[in-house]
């Protein structure tokens, strides 16, 4: 049981790799943004509920398979989706720049596709807990691309 949760705790606390960099999250009330703008108090929440999710079908995944039968697919659209999640912070809060941080979501919602895809053909009941993250995903793109527009 210690060992499951140690390699449960491993599979999430990548996915907060960006909350660790200091950047200014006040840019978002220096720039003009959408009315359906959600409060800044519901990112921390979705997001932590996506983590938990993109964490337990990754933790399943490597328990039921060996590393060796993770089909290389899988690993590339799992990495390529981390990269374009955790470049978000970076790019719009960090560099304040409204283009890379919509590029960022667009490419978020784009490899959570691969990616629930290659997760249906390892994990089929496990996909649906990507559905949120598909949502979130596309939400954060339509919005981004909204602040782009407002600030160009």
């Amino acid at each position: 049981m210690f060992k499951k949760v140690i390699i449960y705790i491993l599979c999430l606390i990548p996915w907060f790799a960006s909350s660790i960099i200091k950047v200014d999250y006040n840019y978002l009330k220096e720039i003009k943004v959408p009315f359906f703008t959600p409060p800044q108090q519901f990112y921390p929440i979705a997001w932590l509920i996506i983590y938990l999710l993109i964490a337990y079908t990754v933790y399943k995944i490597i328990t039921t398979y060996k590393l060796k039968e993770i089909p290389k697919s899988y690993k590339i659209s799992l990495l390529i989706n981390y990269i374009f999640n955790q470049s978000f912070t970076i790019l719009f809060f960090g560099l304040k720049n409204n283009f890379l941080g919509f590029i960022s979501c667009l490419g978020t919602f784009i490899s959570t596709l691969f990616l629930y895809e290659e997760t249906s053909i390892l994990q089929n009941k496990q996909k649906v807990l990507l559905n949120p993250y598909i949502l979130l995903s596309l939400f954060a793109s339509i919005l981004s691309l909204t602040i782009y527009l407002l600030n160009i």
